[in-house]
């Protein structure tokens, strides 16, 4: 199967995870019982917007960009990996695959389940990069990965000063 992605596609899925994210946290926040992890959450939530709008900005700067090239995938192979990649990803809003947060999660549980969240997505834009055709594409995706790496340091710090 021939197919690819533009970047500015690949953004547009950063700017939704993003969303995600914020909506998770703001969960957080809503149902803990401590007033320090409301706290903790509210601001990751306030975090995960500007990383929104990081994307937002980076679209913005690759709005004219068209890709005409395809990536040849006669087996399905990357459509079958990003398929399965994709589950996980999805869980940026959730505090895992099929787990809702119930309010009796501490910080760190939360955290943890973020940090695994934000490397599922690291993971899926390594695959998805294979589908970009630019090179001005692949640098783009090249951004949103090392911003999500950030995220995963942000996070890490959060859970070690807990």
């Amino acid at each position: 199967m021939a197919m690819n992605f533009t970047a500015l596609e690949i953004v547009e899925i950063a700017e939704q995870l993003e969303r995600n994210g914020a909506k998770f946290y703001r969960l957080a926040a809503e149902k803990a019982k401590d007033e320090s992890a409301k706290k903790l959450f509210s601001e990751l939530a306030e975090m995960e917007d500007g990383h929104e709008q990081i994307f937002v900005d980076m679209k913005k700067s690759i709005q004219d960009e068209t890709e005409d090239a395809t990536v040849f995938d006669p087996d399905d192979e990357i459509v079958s990996y990003l398929s399965a990649i994709a589950k996980s990803v999805g869980w940026e809003g959730k505090l895992a695959p099929k787990i809702e947060l119930t309010g009796s999660e501490g910080p760190q549980e939360v955290l943890k389940s973020a940090i695994e969240a934000e490397k599922a997505a690291i993971n899926y834009y390594v695959g998805l990069k294979v589908l970009v055709a630019s090179k001005a594409g692949k640098n783009s995706v090249d951004e949103i990965i090392k911003e999500e790496m950030s995220h995963v340091v942000a996070l890490q710090e959060q859970l070690e000063d807990l």
